[in-house]
């Protein structure tokens, strides 16, 4: 079986404080994107990935993607205003398959042994999410006043990339635009039209960089690895 992958690549990175776009900067002297994007490449099931960037980001990247031999990158597409907006181009563009995994280009250490089943129960169920157990105890407050401690054992902390049949994929993010409904993730867009996504577990590992401190973890990651 095969599918396609979408990253959406257009965020500012604010958060992180590099001044350009996070992705942009390097881990072990390789650029995050590339570091994710290496995953997809080397996956013989993954006939291409689409791209939603920022213009102004567009050159340099495939001058990055040339000089890292990454070849599956089907289009990049323009993003949009949020990240939802940024899969929804990206989604449209995809085609020839019926399955896609949408995947967070800040996540570079998803590992393929991951996405067989991820794509596996998408094509069963119609979506699945990459998902691990919580570690910490959970509170619900109001302001700074505890209101509930939430079961622990119930509650997944969600990562990606998350997959779905096209169909379904595309169908959701048209429901949510007719909507004006942002949601704070692609599954919530599908959840919403009452159909069913199953968590496949994921790994604590695949970490999502966003501020400085993550650069600390991920170098730590990679080191690990390197060990191995």
């Amino acid at each position: 079986m095969s599918y396609q992958a979408i990253l959406p690549a257009a965020g500012q990175g604010k958060r992180m404080g590099a001044g350009k776009n996070k992705l942009l900067l390097e881990i072990g002297n390789v650029p995050v994107f590339i570091h994710t994007l290496r995953v997809f490449e080397n996956d013989p099931e993954c006939t291409g990935v689409f791209l939603a960037i920022n213009p102004q980001d567009e050159e340099e990247m495939r001058v990055l993607l040339k000089k890292h031999q990454i070849t599956k990158v089907a289009a990049m597409v323009e993003g949009g205003k949020e990240r939802q907006h940024s899969v929804y181009n990206a989604a449209k563009a995809a085609s020839g398959v019926e399955v896609v995994l949408v995947h967070d280009a800040a996540r570079p250490f998803i590992t393929r042994d991951l996405l067989q089943p991820l794509e596996k129960a998408a094509r069963e169920k119609g979506a699945a999410v990459l998902a691990v157990p919580l570690k910490d105890t959970v509170k619900k407050a109001d302001g700074n006043l505890i209101t509930e401690t939430l079961e622990r054992s119930c509650l997944w902390a969600v990562q990606t990339p998350q997959a779905f049949r096209v169909s379904s994929l595309l169908e959701a993010h048209r429901k949510a635009e007719e909507d004006s409904f942002l949601g704070t993730d692609d599954a919530s867009l599908v959840e919403r039209l009452g159909k069913e996504v199953v968590i496949v577990e994921g790994s604590y590992d695949n970490i999502k960089l966003t501020t400085p401190e993550d650069i600390y973890f991920a170098e730590a990651i990679i080191k690990k690895r390197s060990n191995k």
